[in-house]
C-alpha cells in the first residue's frame, strides 16, 4: 500500500482547517443599542426604533410641558401619570413597554412627574402587588385621602409600508397625547421613523 505523498497530506491538513473554520461561528459582541451597528431590518421596529421616537417624544414633553411650568398638581406635589392603552395598528406583535417604559424613566427623573403602577386600564395593574396594598390601606384608612392621577397617557402606534421596483418602505408613526384629569389633552406628539432597503433575493 503506497504511503500519502506530503503534498496530498498538506491538502488534506488544510482543506480539514477550512472545514472547522467555516463551521465556527463568530464570537458575539456588545453593541451600542443607539448606536449605528445596531441591526436594521427595514420591516420591523428595531430596539433603535423605539429608542429615537421615546427620545424625541420625551424631549417634547419635557420642554413642552413640564420645563413650561404646564404641569397642574395639588400642593406642588409631583404630577401623578397613570398609562393608558396604546394601541397597536401595525403588522406585528408588539411589546409597546419598550416605548412606554423608556419615557416613563425619563419623566421620572425629572423629579416631576410620578408614574403609577397600580391604576390601569380596565383595572389593570402593572404591579398587581402594589395594587393589592394600596387597596388594604384604603380599607383601613380614610378613602378620602387617595390620590388620583392627575394625567393619563395614551397613544397609537401606524404602520405604512410602500414599494417601487425592489425598493421597500416602511414607516411607523408614534403617536401620544397627554391628557389631564378634566379630560383636555395638554399634550400631543407624532414621531415618524422611515426605513427603506432592496428587496431580497430569498423572501420578501
Amino acid at each position: 500500500m503506497k504511503s500519502p505523498k506530503p503534498v496530498q497530506i498538506l491538502w488534506s491538513l488544510g482543506f480539514a482547517s477550512f472545514l472547522i473554520s467555516g463551521c465556527a461561528s463568530p464570537q458575539a459582541t456588545y453593541v451600542d443599542p443607539s448606536g449605528s451597528r445596531t441591526i436594521t431590518s427595514v420591516g420591523n421596529i428595531n430596539i433603535q426604533d423605539y429608542a429615537n421616537a421615546a427620545d424625541a417624544m420625551v424631549g417634547s414633553l419635557i420642554e413642552g410641558v413640564i420645563n413650561a411650568g404646564k404641569l397642574e398638581s395639588p400642593g406642588g406635589q409631583p404630577a401623578i401619570l397613570a398609562i393608558s392603552r396604546i394601541v397597536n395598528n401595525t403588522s406585528q406583535h408588539l411589546d409597546t413597554d419598550m416605548l412606554v417604559k423608556k419615557i416613563r424613566v425619563a419623566l421620572n427623573k425629572t423629579g416631576k412627574v410620578q408614574t403609577t403602577t397600580t391604576m390601569g386600564l380596565g383595572g389593570q395593574a402593572e404591579d398587581p402587588l402594589a395594587q393589592g396594598i394600596r387597596q388594604q390601606t384604603e380599607f383601613f384608612q380614610d378613602k378620602k385621602s387617595t390620590r388620583l392621577p392627575d394625567y393619563s397617557l395614551s397613544g397609537k402606534i401606524i404602520e405604512q409600508r410602500e414599494q417601487a421596483g425592489n425598493v421597500r418602505q416602511s414607516s411607523f408613526i408614534f403617536q401620544l397625547s397627554l391628557t389631564s384629569k378634566g379630560g383636555v389633552a395638554v399634550w400631543e406628539e407624532e414621531k415618524t421613523i422611515t426605513k427603506q432597503g432592496k428587496r431580497s433575493t430569498v423572501g420578501f
